[in-house]
């Protein structure tokens, strides 16, 4: 099975805007009280067995079952027969929330993420269709259920052989957005290790070094537009709460934050068709990009978007059928790539590897992209000796680097 998401802009009535944003409500509040169920379970068996706390304490009876996705679901479908906000939301979609809160715990349990947190009012932006009808997108209308079918704009065709098997409505700042995953019944072959290596280097002097040379700088996207986010917050702070003149101001921020989103991901695309111009295969470091997040140059790390170039990356190669995967990214620095001495630590103000052993000497982070090549051809196989008989080209005999 192969799948794939396309998104599609909205073009929703007055009436339906009204109905997703009551949806979005319900959904926030099935969220909350689902989180409060389970949370209020936790804290119960948190004290200790012989002392309880002088202030209060939850109490509930020592044989009442953990809170689980298929009790809450039962529990939701015995409240849909009361409530009358329930009834008119899709069962199937206040399930796929109950099943985000399940998510939210499985991450915390097992990726050391936090514990999940009640949302605000408007904090709930998608809610999901995990069924749909028989060819839900057609004349530029796409049927959903319950909702009925709403007018959107197909800025491109879907493949032939799809069949759209999920529906995710999302609400951002410049309009309704649904998400539309289309799976197709075919295997894609696998891609082979084969063609050009390039070896990538990231980092916040240059965004990308690559082992053919390529230096690119890293653009601001966040830091530029700090001045003017600045100014729009505090037109918020000075706003009554609540107000609409303090909703136009919260809507202005929200307009900023999603177009340096959108300026960062379109950068990182073109970036990403770059690399893979002649290309077969393409070697990234496996960083860990939550460490860096959390470091002294978090904010900068998180301006740069690691994380999601390397996502779309991926996907690039994979739409041009170039070989991707991630290598070790330890002592990528500190090694030459010339005669695989390690050099030692350097200070982040040297900028040039020079190897006492051969004398090779680079680009630091051309060096690194290097090391990065030589770890990636071991890794499918291939020997370093085959890369000096120039079967592949890993490093360039000048250091020039075209510009972007």
């Amino acid at each position: 099975m192969f799948n794939l998401t396309y998104e599609f802009k909205l073009k929703p009535t007055q009436n339906q805007i009204e109905m997703f944003e009551e949806w979005l409500e319900t959904h926030r509040r099935v969220y909350n009280h689902a989180l409060a169920e389970r949370k209020d379970w936790y804290k119960s068996r948190s004290c200790q067995v012989n002392a309880c706390s002088l202030l209060s304490e939850y109490i509930i009876s020592a044989d009442a079952p953990r809170p689980t996705f298929a009790s809450q679901c039962k529990s939701l479908t015995a409240a849909r027969k009361e409530n009358e906000h329930l009834k008119r939301v899709n069962a199937q979609s206040l399930q796929q929330t109950l099943r985000r809160v399940e998510k939210a715990f499985v991450s915390m349990w097992e990726q050391n993420h936090g514990f999940p947190r009640f949302k605000k009012p408007g904090r709930m932006r998608s809610f999901s269709f995990p069924q749909l009808g028989q060819d839900p997108l057609s004349n530029g209308y796409v049927k959903l259920p319950v909702i009925g079918t709403v007018k959107v704009r197909q800025s491109r065709d879907i493949a032939d052989g799809g069949v759209i098997k999920q529906a995710r409505v999302v609400k951002r700042i410049s309009g309704w957005y649904v998400m539309l995953t289309v799976q197709w019944d075919v295997n894609p072959p696998q891609r082979l290790p084969r063609g050009e290596v390039v070896g990538i280097d990231v980092g916040l002097t240059s965004f990308v070094a690559s082992s053919n040379g390529l230096l690119v700088k890293r653009p601001r996207f966040f830091v530029d537009a700090e001045r003017k986010l600045k100014l729009l917050q505090q037109r918020v702070s000075r706003k009554r709460i609540g107000s609409n003149n303090w909703k136009k101001a919260q809507n202005k921020v929200a307009s900023l934050h999603e177009y340096v989103a959108n300026c960062r991901k379109d950068w990182h695309r073109k970036l990403s068709h770059q690399l893979c111009n002649d290309a077969g295969m393409v070697f990234v470091e496996d960083l860990n990009l939550v460490g860096l997040s959390r470091g002294m140059l978090g904010k900068h790390c998180l301006d740069a978007g690691f994380g999601q170039f390397f996502s779309i990356l991926e996907q690039t190669c994979f739409k041009r059928g170039v070989y991707f995967q991630k290598v070790d990214s330890r002592k990528t620095s500190q090694i030459c790539p010339n005669c695989g001495t390690e050099t030692g630590k350097k200070e982040l103000s040297e900028r040039t590897h020079t190897c006492s052993n051969c004398g090779y000497t680079t680009d630091r982070d051309i060096a690194a992209a290097q090391v990065v090549a030589i770890r990636g051809l071991a890794a499918v196989g291939h020997t370093v000796k085959m890369l000096a008989e120039g079967k592949f080209i890993g490093i360039p005999v000048k250091q020039e680097s075209p510009g972007l």
